[in-house]
Parts: C-alpha cells; structure tokens; sequence
C-alpha cells in the first residue's frame, strides 16, 4: 500500500506478507483476511498515533476476529497466518512481525535477516509459536530498521527461504536488477529446488531516502504561499474582512464574515510575512490547521475546513467565539476556589482530549485558554503540539514558552502527558495568585503566601504537579484531575475525624499530671 501524499507523512508506505498455517484449513482465508484487514485498519486509525501503537491496534482486532472466527466456523477450524509487515515513512522504516515469515536486509554485499522467527523445536520438527489467530491473545514484534540509500528489502514466506540456502539468497539479491525481476528471479529458484509450499517474496529497493529537513509535513500535505496580511474591507478567497482582533508578532486574527449565502462570523489567523523567515512558526501554522480538523472536542478550537481549490494562500478559519482568554480573567479579579476548580477541571478535559490521540500541546499556559461567555472554554495555539503520528521532523530546540515548560522539555525532549501535567499545574497556582509564578529564588512558592482563604490541600497537588522528576508527578492530566475533584472530601473526613482541640489538651493535661504525681511519689520512695 503506497499511500496518498498526507497517508505518507502519518502512517507511510506499507508492505504485508502473509502465509496460511498449513495445520488449519482456514489458512488461505486466514492470510487473506490478515492482510488486507491490516491494511484497513492501520490507515483507519487516527492519524495522530505513531505506526506502533497504529499498527499494534490494527493487529489486536484482526487477531481476536480470526480466533473467533476459527472457533466457531468448522470449515474455518483453527485458522491463523504467520504475518509481517514493512512499514516505510520518510527516513523511517519499521518491522511488525509475527509468525515465521522473514525479513532481510542487503547492504553492500552482504544479507542478514532482521527479523525473528516465532516457532519451537518439536520431536517433528517446528511448530508456528505465534501468529494472529492462534491465541486469543497476540503477542507481535515491534523495531525500527535502520535503512540507507542502496538497501534491499526482502520480505519472504518460508516456502522460500527453507530450499534455499541462505549463500544463494545473497546472491540473487546482490544482481543488479530491478525489485520485480529479482523478486521473480528468487521464486523461480525456489521451486527449482523442490519448494512445493507457497512462495511469496517482495522486494524493496531503496533508491534514495527523502532529504530530513523541516519542511516536510508541509510539502506531502500541500504547499500554499504566505502572502501579506489582508486589509479591513478586503475579500479573501470568498471571506470579507471586518476588523482586527489581535494582532501578535507572527500572527494577526481578524474577524471575518463567510461571503456566500451564510453569512457567518468567523475567524481568520493569518502568519505575518516574515514568518516565511522562521520556519519553526512557519510549521506551526500547518501542524495547527491539521490537527484541529482532526480532532473534533468541545474543548479544542476548531478549524473550518476550506476547499483546497478555494484557499490561495496560508490561513487558518475558525468558529467566532465570545469570551476572554485566562490571563484576561486571573488579571481582572481574584479567582475564587469554586470557580478556579471548575476552570481546571474544563481544562483537564481539554488536554485530555488531546493525549488520548497521543498531542501533546507543549504550550498551555494561560494565554491560550478561552473563557466562553456561555460556559466552558477552549485550548488554543495547536502550533507548537508534538504528534508522534506524523513525520515531522523536529526543530533544534523545543518550541514553547519556557516558564511553562517542564525541566525535560529544556533539555530538548519531545514531551509526553507528564510535561503536560507540569504546564498545568503552573496554569493552576496562576488561577489563585492572581498570575504569579511558582518559582522562588531557592524553591517554589506556595499559594497560602497570596491567599490566605484557600484549602490546605491545593498546594501539595500543585507540588506534586510540579515535581521535577517526571516519574514523581501525576502520570497524567486524569490523575491530576481526580485530585483536584475528591481532595475536598477527603481533607474535610480527615478533618472530622480528628478529635477536637479541647478534648487532645485535656487528655495532655491529664497525663501531664499523672507523669508528675508518678515522678512524685518515686522520689518519695527513694528516701
């Protein structure tokens, strides 16, 4: 499966080869139904997963189909296939494999297999030790390849590689043909020497790998030009123009109004021309448009789609929303705990919304959370969020806002849901000190030392949020959040369970007199 051009930046090119276990009857079935339901689902999935957790889902529900399906149907008794797959993205290639069907490597010369062989020893030789629908449960292998330009790939069943030697396979690899003469080339040589099992053998030559460089998400999704901001009264690819909203030192946010029929309030975000300078702020615009047409939450803004042949340059249109950013709100007036706790547990829910299709933000912070006049809020500024799904190669450094970033994040790591956690547990202390930072000269600040009426409980949770050891803190924004929502009820049963003030001084006093009269009377006694 080659894959569109947006396929390719997400989950890349894929190659299947499947062999029916010869012990069932159902193994022509079963190999058929493997491959091409592997195919359907890895490129069904989210496109935000990386192709392990991608491909890993695709094979859970292909293996526990054809269990099902080889315990219930006679004619289909016990069907189950050895399966690999060759995944190619960009400078990456990946093996997910399970059964006895190889993969190997030729590299100047020289031929060495890749993958493992998931089978056991027996008194008549060997059995298939794993494979989808052998067990209800499928354990596969998972590793990146390291490739080079002038590699080739052979991806073979063992109807071939167990009648010929490995000297012979090396040497039909090393001949300087094309992928399908060669491929064609190593089955007829197989059945030359005997083979009378299926063979199926897939070559792939490495011509050349694609340049790493930063603008490659940009090139396989589409390249649009970034021109000079619009003016007020002016019409853009259909939209008028009405005023502006905000405008920043790479962006400026104008309303808009949907020329055709609808009439609509929207929003347009346009980069400033100098960010075709930058190219860090230049792929921010992409990776924000593409993630927020994917993920659909009433937590996370959302980006209208625009026609392909419609849009002329590089934008962004979404929704006109009502309200004001956090920062606005926590400099306006003191944020109370009813208040504040209901702000953070809407914004849990945003961040959760997004590490669960495997986002991280990398910018939370104040600034890009919308109060809505209605209720709720939004996440904004999706541009500096890392999505292992896709192949975006990663800047120099760690795009963000550095006194939100986690201690990991500055030393170049690409985050995960417990730098997220970090970045909100500063958003929080933020919502009630008024906007003040945790960090003290020599360790963090607490909140009691800003407010005075809040609850004793809120400040280890931050604490733990801000730990610098990620291992240390909330695992994730879920966990942070639970917190934050029961600790009320669990300080106040602590609380009560304590025994009045009064009733622990007057057992002290008893048992202080008691200690005195008993040191009384030994003295007494010692005489």
């Amino acid at each position: 499966m080659l894959g569109s051009r947006e396929q390719q930046a997400t989950r890349g090119s894929t190659l299947v080869v499947t062999d029916g276990m010869s012990g069932g009857q159902g193994g022509r079935v079963a190999a058929e139904l493997a491959a091409r339901s592997f195919i359907e689902s890895y490129y069904g999935v989210a496109d935000t997963l990386s192709p392990e957790l991608a491909a890993g889902k695709a094979l859970e529900s292909i293996n526990r189909w054809l269990y099902i399906l080889g315990r219930n149907d006679p004619y289909l008794k016990n069907m189950a296939a050895s399966f690999a797959a060759l995944i190619l993205r960009g400078r990456e290639a990946y093996l997910v494999s399970a059964g006895d069907v190889r993969l190997y490597l030729w590299r100047s010369g020289r031929l060495v297999q890749v993958s493992e062989d998931h089978v056991f020893n027996v008194g008549f030789g060997e059995l298939i030790a794993r494979a989808p629908g052998l067990d209800e449960n499928l354990l596969a292998d998972f590793h990146p390849i390291d490739i080079s330009d002038g590699d080739r790939l052979l991806l073979c069943s063992d109807g071939l590689y167990r009648f010929l030697e490995k000297s012979r396979l090396q040497e039909l690899m090393a001949i300087k043909v094309d992928a399908l003469t060669t491929a064609r080339a190593l089955i007829e040589e197989g059945l030359k020497f005997g083979s009378q099992d299926n063979i199926t053998a897939a070559v792939v030559d490495i011509v050349r790998l694609p340049a790493l460089d930063m603008m490659y998400l940009e090139r396989i999704i589409g390249e649009l030009p970034i021109l000079n901001l619009p003016k007020i009264g002016s019409i853009v690819d259909g939209y008028i123009i009405k005023s502006v909203i905000y405008d920043g030192h790479y962006s400026r946010l104008f309303l808009a109004e949907d020329g055709t029929s609808s009439g609509r309030k929207l929003i347009m975000k346009f980069p400033k021309p100098r960010v075709v300078r930058d190219e860090n702020i230049r792929r921010a615009f992409v990776r924000e448009g593409w993630i927020s047409s994917r993920i659909k939450s009433p937590w996370i803004v959302e980006a209208i789609h625009v026609a392909r042949e419609r849009q002329s340059q590089v934008y962004m249109v979404m929704p006109f929303y009502e309200g004001e950013t956090l920062e606005k709100r926590i400099k306006r007036k003191p944020i109370y705990l009813a208040e504040g706790l209901e702000i953070a547990s809407n914004l849990a829910k945003a961040i959760y919304s997004l590490n669960r299709n495997k986002i991280y933000h990398r910018d939370i912070k104040p600034e890009n959370v919308l109060l809505l006049n209605g209720g709720g809020l939004k996440l904004l500024d999706l541009g500096f969020a890392y999505i292992p799904g896709v192949l975006d190669p990663a800047p120099p450094f760690t795009p963000g806002t550095p006194s939100y970033m986690a201690p990991e994040l500055v030393r170049g790591e690409t985050g995960d849901e417990r730098s997220e956690v970090f970045a909100y547990g500063i958003t929080l202390f933020q919502i009630f000190s008024g906007g003040e930072m945790p960090y003290g000269l020599r360790k963090r600040k607490l909140l009691k030392q800003y407010r005075s009426d809040l609850p004793e409980w809120l400040d280890p949770i931050i604490g733990k949020a801000l730990d610098e050891d990620p291992k240390n803190r909330y695992q994730d924004i879920l966990e942070i959040a639970y917190d934050l929502d029961h600790s009320e009820k669990i300080f106040a049963i602590s609380c009560s369970s304590r025994k009045p003030y009064f009733e622990i001084s007057q057992l002290f006093l008893w048992r202080s007199i008691s200690i005195i009269l008993l040191v009384t009377l030994l003295l007494y006694l010692a005489k």
